[in-house]
């Protein structure tokens, strides 16, 4: 019953079309879960023979450091997300990963993915599309970063982070519970917090989005969709690719 209702269940199930045996292999995800507290590390830029976790509760950040100390997220992980998943294929892992609140998460070995991909090519066809979705993503953050404004950047992040969040069923169309800081927003965005502020202060006067005690709240998604130029056909979410055998 829990794979059933787990969030990367619902997540992969939103590509694949998973069978009752697909099911049993994906519960071997879960066997190692554990309670982490918030600020843990998950995964080290630069460690070897590294683990992946799969993300049950809580949120959690992969980012790069820079040299003086300053930090770029590249994305945030919710229930239902992989964190470090190229740190196990990787030699060396090629970022770092935190918990941004108290998570849940279930530790993945190389084998575990592995000997999911021999046993259940339907499955490993699942996970492929959340590794490129997750591509996909970093490809609309690099044009936030280099060719969107301020205002936009932060309305199509929150509006991406709602989708990514209904997906899993957390939230709704007016919006969604959300830990962030300012200073979490400012490392993702490329602002500063200062700046931050600002854009969340524009956005909530123009009766677009409201940020406030811990609630993304969407006062006008229509025009904020506009704004941000906002499609969500990148997050390929409409319907399985691979439906049930036979449907």
């Amino acid at each position: 019953m829990l794979t059933l209702l787990s969030p990367l269940t619902r997540k992969l199930s939103a590509y694949v079309a998973l069978s009752p045996g697909d099911l049993d292999i994906l519960a071997r995800f879960h066997k190692r879960r554990r309670s982490f507290r918030l600020g843990h590390e998950l995964v080290h830029e630069g460690q070897s023979h590294g683990s992946a976790f799969v993300l049950a509760k809580g949120w959690a950040c992969s980012y790069k450091m820079l040299p003086d100390g300053e930090r770029q997220i590249v994305d945030f992980q919710v229930p239902g997300d992989f964190i470090g998943l190229r740190s196990i294929l990787f030699r060396t892992s090629d970022h770092s990963a935190e918990a941004v609140t108290r998570i849940e998460a279930s530790e993945v070995l190389a084998s575990d993915i592995l000997d999911s991909f021999a046993q259940a090519p339907r499955l490993a066809t699942a996970v492929l599309w959340a590794a490129s979705r997750d591509e996909a993503m970093v490809v609309e953050h690099l044009v936030n970063l280099g060719r969107r404004s301020a205002d936009e950047r932060m309305a199509h992040f929150m509006l991406e982070l709602g989708a990514r969040l209904r997906l899993v069923g957390v939230g709704d169309a007016t919006g969604f519970d959300c830990p962030l800081t300012q200073y979490h927003l400012a490392d993702v965005l490329g602002l500063s917090a200062v700046h931050v502020n600002r854009v969340l202060r524009h956005l909530r006067e123009e009766g677009l989005m409201t940020f406030q005690k811990g609630r993304v709240s969407f006062d006008d998604i229509a025009r904020l969709k506009q704004l941000a130029a906002f499609d969500p056909e990148y997050l390929d979410q409409g319907r399985p690719f691979l439906p049930a055998p036979g449907a």
